[in-house]
């Protein structure tokens, strides 16, 4: 049962559970604790079943290689686990995002939005509002007005040259990212109730996922 309350019939139906690590040669996988446990919570919250026995085969099936790897490892209701891998391709030196804020909003109510799926219709809606040449990734807020996460990241901002790194509140109907536990965990980030004055006047933004880190981004098209 999630904490937001039992789903209603259908809500769990049609669409599977993700994790998106990356692997390296001789390091092997980025942050794999809070990958896992990210994934076992769901899959309990929302009735999947899982065994940690099929998903380690799935991940280790995946990684036989030389070069870094993007890994997608994808959890059906029924426990079947799927992996497929992709090269990972790094950011070259100097990159900063571009950020276009959505008029999609999301429901801080909705229990699946603190669960990575393959249900990703908001997202997709708000990354269609802008051309690809416009924006490397899109803000959405909720409908109450505070800032919630990007379409793949979550968002990470300083209001104050010397202030502390904050990070849009759980409780404001986000993805609670890898990244972005594993810097909360370690006290390089704060929660916080993010505004658009906030947003609009921040002294410093990033963006970031488990596959890619933080990446430095700026407001552009809105």
């Amino acid at each position: 049962m999630s904490a937001e309350g039992p789903l209603r019939d259908g809500e769990t139906a049609g669409f599977e559970l993700i994790e998106t690590l990356r692997w390296e040669p001789g390091g092997g996988f980025l942050r794999l604790p809070f990958h896992l446990a990210r994934l076992e919570n769901s899959a309990r919250e929302l009735g999947f079943a899982h065994d940690p026995a099929a998903v380690d085969a799935a991940l280790k099936n995946a990684t036989d290689g030389t070069s870094p790897l993007r890994v997608r490892l994808m959890l059906a209701r029924d426990g079947t686990c799927t992996a497929t891998v992709q090269p990972f391709v790094p950011f070259g030196p100097g990159t900063v995002w571009k950020l276009a804020i959505a008029e999609t909003r999301i429901d801080a109510g909705d229990p699946l939005v603190r669960h990575k799926t393959t249900r990703r219709a908001i997202y997709e809606a708000a990354r269609a509002e802008f051309p690809s040449t416009a924006a490397d990734e899109v803000l959405l807020f909720n409908s109450h007005g505070f800032l919630c996460e990007g379409t793949i990241t979550n968002v990470f901002l300083k209001k104050e040259r010397r202030g502390p790194l904050l990070t849009p509140a759980l409780a404001c109907g986000l993805l609670p990212g890898v990244l972005r536990a594993e810097m909360l965990a370690s006290g390089k980030v704060r929660e916080a109730m993010i505004g658009p004055a906030d947003l609009a006047t921040a002294f410093e933004i990033h963006v970031g996922n488990s596959l890619r880190g933080l990446i430095p981004a700026r407001l552009g098209a809105t």
